[in-house]
């Protein structure tokens, strides 16, 4: 026998006797089951006659009584010696912890839309305040350009553009590959080879050089402002900076929105000019479209107006991809989970801000007949 009960005064009281021990808790486990426990019974535990007991038997009985529907406000302990309350104690005190940390209720649906509105709301007024900084620190250093960090400066024009440059010529080459060999089919049914230029070199000027660049530089550039910047505020080196009595505006969100506003419309030329080699190879392999009668259907479809199209979209797109980058790597909390969960949001909005500013650029410029 590992226990005795007994009524006290309308509680229900368990004697527990002998040895409670890792190795007799299966027998411990199958006697309490085989009794049959009172509900609504306030419960006191003694222990005047046990010998022994360790963590796992006390967890176990606690495991017990809280599947039979008793709450721990109704328990109470006596007659152990001062080391078993104390291992009685620790348990509890897991089991407490434990019970805090447990997931709350899941939301209903429309209390989902309501908070996904809200963090939505909440996010875009963080990101327009921030922009107001950021313009309010250029402004500042217009009228004080000594303060400008050049070679920060260098130092992020070289990772956003130079090295940024061979991924994005090899994109831009494969995606005007694809384009031109998507349409030789159509083109090549009805005899009219030599649009493959107009399409291709339009295609990309216009529309897909500029957004997969943008999208390659959110992915790399963008995520690397919030790993650098997050990185740097664990480990408390912007309220060092601060206390130095420097701007971290100026030493770190400038310098990396400027280089990567002059990086991307330089990539979007480079992209340009690899996707309408990509569509040369096509058309030559596959349509007998020799390279020069190529470069002189481009002279002639291709305007300065179409290549302007999307140099002026790449400025935006980088500022704002800068943006956020900057910005969610300063909401960094003091953990790597932050680190990680904010990095993948500065690519994830950076990706959907970029899509949302083309569909503006659209609209304008059909309003203008550019």
């Amino acid at each position: 026998m590992y226990f005795s009960v007994r009524v006290e005064n309308d509680s229900l009281v368990l004697f527990l006797q002998g040895t409670w021990r890792v190795i007799q808790l299966n027998e411990v486990l199958l006697e309490l089951n085989t009794f049959p426990w009172p509900n609504n019974h306030q419960l006191i535990i003694d222990g005047s006659t046990l010998s022994e007991i360790d963590t796992s038997s006390i967890n176990t009985l606690l495991k017990f009584l809280s599947s039979r529907g008793n709450s721990f406000d109704i328990i109470s302990w006596r007659g152990f010696s001062k080391r078993q309350q104390n291992l009685i104690d620790l348990v509890k005190t897991q089991w407490n912890l434990e019970s805090s940390l447990k997931p709350r209720n899941m939301l209903g649906i429309i209390e989902q839309l309501g908070k996904g509105t809200l963090d939505v709301g909440v996010a875009i007024f963080d990101i327009f305040s921030f922009i107001g900084q950021t313009l309010t620190a250029c402004w500042r250093l217009l009228s004080r350009p000594k303060l400008f960090r050049y070679k920060e400066f260098v130092v992020q024009l070289e990772l956003a553009c130079v090295n940024a440059l061979p991924i994005c010529s090899l994109v831009t080459f494969l995606i005007g590959l694809v384009v031109a060999y998507l349409f030789a089919g159509q083109f090549e049914k009805y005899g009219a080879n030599i649009f493959i230029v107009d399409s291709v070199a339009l295609a990309m000027c216009r529309e897909l050089s500029p957004i997969i660049v943008a999208i390659i530089i959110a992915g790399r550039s963008g995520s690397a402002f919030t790993a650098q910047i997050g990185t740097m505020k664990i480990s408390q080196e912007i309220e060092a900076m601060t206390v130095l009595g420097l701007s971290y505006m100026q030493v770190l969100v400038l310098p990396r929105v400027l280089a990567l506003v002059i990086a991307l419309p330089l990539l979007v030329f480079i992209g340009d000019l690899m996707g309408i080699f990509g569509g040369l190879a096509i058309a030559n392999l596959q349509l007998g479209v020799t390279g020069s009668t190529f470069i002189d259907r481009l002279q002639a479809v291709l305007t300065a107006r179409h290549v302007l199209v999307g140099l002026i979209k790449a400025p935006a797109f980088a500022f704002f991809i800068a943006l956020i980058g900057c910005h969610l790597g300063l909401q960094v909390e003091d953990n790597a989970r932050s680190v990680g969960l904010n990095t993948t949001a500065t690519v994830v909005r950076s990706i959907v801000a970029v899509i949302l500013l083309n569909a503006a650029f659209a609209i304008i410029f059909v309003k203008l007949g550019v």
